[in-house]
């Protein structure tokens, strides 16, 4: 991910670092296919990284329909792929889904003063 898609120059480390545009439409493409948000979903909710094996047989699909879905998932900054030999382990990218929910957050209406 380049400093231009996710700024991270915040002052506080508290602080979701904010994501730029494209890189939010990028996400949110990402994420509009049903089967790559299950995976997303299992990479997330895992406690260690997930195998492509374990990743194809949850999601019964063929082994080119993963790696697509994984390359568009690890594309949109939204994965890491770990590689140790021939195989590959999935793990969530740290930061960047709470860098999504605060950008969704922000989409929350003002209220507005009624005169």
């Amino acid at each position: 991910m380049t400093a231009r898609s996710l700024d991270t120059s915040s002052t506080t480390p508290s602080k979701s670092a904010r994501l730029t545009r494209a890189r939010r439409t990028t996400i949110l493409k990402a994420l509009a296919d049903p089967k790559r948000f299950e995976l997303l979903e299992r990479v997330a909710k895992s406690s260690c990284p997930v195998s492509c094996t374990q990743a194809r047989t949850a999601l019964a699909i063929a082994p080119a329909t993963l790696s697509h879905h994984i390359k568009e998932l690890e594309a949109a900054g939204l994965i890491q792929i770990q590689r140790e030999g021939k195989f590959h382990f999935l793990s969530l990218r740290p930061g960047i889904l709470e860098a999504l929910v605060a950008t969704l957050s922000s989409l929350t209406p003002a209220n507005c003063p009624r005169s």
